[in-house]
C-alpha cells in the first residue's frame, strides 16, 4: 500500500465505507488490514495502478480511497475490492453488511447496527430520534467525510426519512 493517508489525497478522491456487523479484536483487525493493504499495492484498473489508500475508524468502519487523478476504478476492480472482503468474512467470522444496515450510535455512545425496519421500528419507539448519530456511509466522495457528512444527526442524512412516523 502507499505510504499515503487519506489526509494525502484529494478531496475528490473516491471514497467506499465498508462497516462490520462487530467491533473488530486487535488480531482480526491486523488480519482484515494486512489483506487490504496486500490487495491495494496491486491494485489496478485495466492494467493501470491505483493510487489508494485505507483507513480504520472505530473499530469497526473500513475506509478506502482512490484518487481520481492519478487513475478511475473500474467496475472490475471495484469487484475485486469487495471480493477481498468477502473472502475475509469466513476468516473473521464477521460480516460487511452492505446497504441494509443502519450503524448509529445509541444513547451510551456505542455504535449499532440495525437493518432499516429495525431502525424505523427503534424511531417509533423513541430509541432513536433526529438528534441519534448516524453514519453515512453512502458518501462517495472524500470532500463529504471531511465535511463531517458521514457521522452527524440522522436529520441531516437519508436516515431522517427513516424516522417519519
Amino acid at each position: 500500500m502507499s505510504t499515503a493517508s487519506l489526509e494525502d489525497f484529494p478531496g475528490s478522491a473516491r471514497i467506499w465505507i465498508f462497516g462490520t456487523d462487530r467491533e473488530l479484536g486487535t488480531a482480526e483487525t491486523e488480519e482484515l488490514l494486512g489483506s487490504v493493504d496486500g490487495f491495494l499495492q496491486g491494485w489496478a484498473a485495466h492494467g493501470v495502478p491505483l493510487r489508494a489508500t485505507r483507513s480504520w475508524r472505530h473499530g469497526r468502519f473500513l475506509i478506502v480511497a482512490v484518487d481520481l487523478e492519478r487513475a478511475p476504478p473500474s467496475g472490475c476492480s471495484i469487484d475485486a475490492l469487495v471480493h477481498v472482503l468477502r473472502g475475509l468474512e469466513d476468516r473473521l467470522g464477521a460480516r460487511f453488511p452492505g446497504n441494509e444496515a443502519v450503524w448509529y450510535r445509541d444513547d451510551t455512545g456505542a455504535i449499532r447496527r440495525a437493518s432499516r425496519p429495525e431502525f424505523r421500528q427503534l424511531a417509533q419507539q423513541g430509541g432513536v430520534t433526529p438528534r441519534s448519530v448516524v453514519f453515512n456511509n453512502s458518501i462517495t466522495v472524500l470532500s463529504e467525510l471531511r465535511a463531517g457528512r458521514w457521522e452527524g444527526p440522522a436529520s441531516d442524512s437519508w436516515h431522517g426519512a427513516l424516522l417519519d412516523r
